[in-house]
């Protein structure tokens, strides 16, 4: 494949605070999509949207990703296979850790939002096609041994950086204490049940710059991301041709750096240079750190939010991005135009600075970018 005529179109849909990106990547003959993520129940009809407006004959995904059990990246996955026919679309894999790849002892199916997704999948794909590329198994970098490498169809690579057994143990644990006492983790039936009667989900419903008092400035604010469920995030390497893009979904930055370590001494290189980058928990200060942009280098950061509830981006880490990105055609991408982003577009900061920023400003389309 000529690598002029390839591509790779990243679409950030409108996924209120949270995550959902529609992937597609090919060339002038022939062209692919996986899915990460769903984004919370209130921004379904943006997914339902994109789902249905795709053409007849070509209702395809290599692969649909949930990468963690958080509701602003589970919700509208549940919907959306809540109603699902096979005229509606059709999926080869299921990366998804449940409940059985975080207690394999158990032998059944798996908080709570885990559950739900976990039962849809077993009645709604065939066998082999929840975390098939796994062979069934957990989606989980080894502590051992090289990073875990899948290709789909197409040629594109996706090299696993997150979750290890350390953060999917974690997240057992906060598994079992996200279920109420109703039923246990891994009760398919229960789970089901329970599903049931969710109405939601049934179908027809500063100074910048590289300075000391930056570093000291920067070094207080950062604090580690500890969440469980983040920390199990389903992260990866994308690769396509010459394309290269991170997708980072709330994942820990000590995960990925760990990994990109890994990665970079098995290439034999310092950084990794990637031609977009989204950025983990939606721009959290918590997920961002020096340690991490020192092993990358991108001209592209995608925020996928729209503030609510948590205020992200968080400031802080827009400012460790800018201070610390070594591309000087740096520009960050942001799906919603909030009160807590628009400073960037400041022109005189950035000329200072040399960044520049695109917003998105119709909800009713997803912001799209091709590399």
């Amino acid at each position: 494949m000529p690598m002029s005529d390839s591509f790779v179109r990243i679409e950030m849909l409108s996924a209120q605070h949270g995550d959902c990106l529609w992937v597609e990547y090919g060339d002038s003959t022939c062209a692919y999509r996986f899915l990460i993520d769903g984004g919370p129940i209130g921004a379904f009809s943006a997914l339902e949207q994109r789902v249905n407006n795709l053409p007849s004959g070509d209702k395809n995904f290599e692969l649909i990703v949930l990468s963690h059990v958080d509701t602003d990246h589970t919700d509208g996955l549940i919907r959306l296979f809540a109603g699902f026919k096979p005229s509606l679309f059709a999926v080869k894999d299921v990366w998804f850790n449940g409940w059985r790849h975080l207690e394999p002892a158990h032998g059944l199916l798996g908080g709570r939002q885990g559950e739900f997704f976990s039962a849809l999948l077993a009645r709604r794909l065939p066998e082999g096609h929840w975390n098939g590329a796994f062979n069934g198994q957990a989606v989980v970098v080894p502590d051992q041994s090289a990073l875990p490498e899948r290709v789909l169809a197409g040629g594109l690579k996706l090299t696993l950086l997150s979750p290890t057994p350390a953060t999917l143990s974690k997240m057992r644990e906060a598994w079992r204490k996200a279920i109420d006492h109703e039923f246990g983790p891994g009760d398919l039936e229960a789970a089901w049940e329970r599903l049931a009667q969710q109405r939601r989900f049934r179908p027809g419903e500063g100074l910048l710059g590289s300075t000391p008092e930056l570093d000291a400035l920067l070094e207080k604010q950062s604090r580690p991301d500890r969440a469980a469920a983040n920390g199990a995030s389903i992260a990866f390497l994308a690769e396509f041709a010459d394309k290269r893009c991170l997708f980072l979904a709330d994942a820990h930055p000590n995960v990925i750096c760990a990994s990109l370590k890994r990665l970079l001494k098995d290439r034999g290189l310092e950084r990794l240079a990637v031609d977009a980058v989204k950025v983990s928990h939606h721009g959290s200060k918590g997920n961002t750190t020096d340690e991490l942009l020192s092993l990358i280098e991108s001209p592209r950061f995608l925020f996928s939010t729209n503030g609510a509830q948590f205020k992200h981006p968080d400031r802080e880490a827009v400012q460790r991005i800018i201070g610390r990105s070594r591309d000087r055609e740096l520009t960050l991408y942001f799906n919603y135009k909030t009160k807590f982003n628009e400073g960037w577009e400041d022109e005189k900061l950035q000329a200072e600075l040399r960044y520049a920023t695109h917003y998105h400003t119709d909800e009713g389309a997803p912001l799209v970018l091709t590399i």
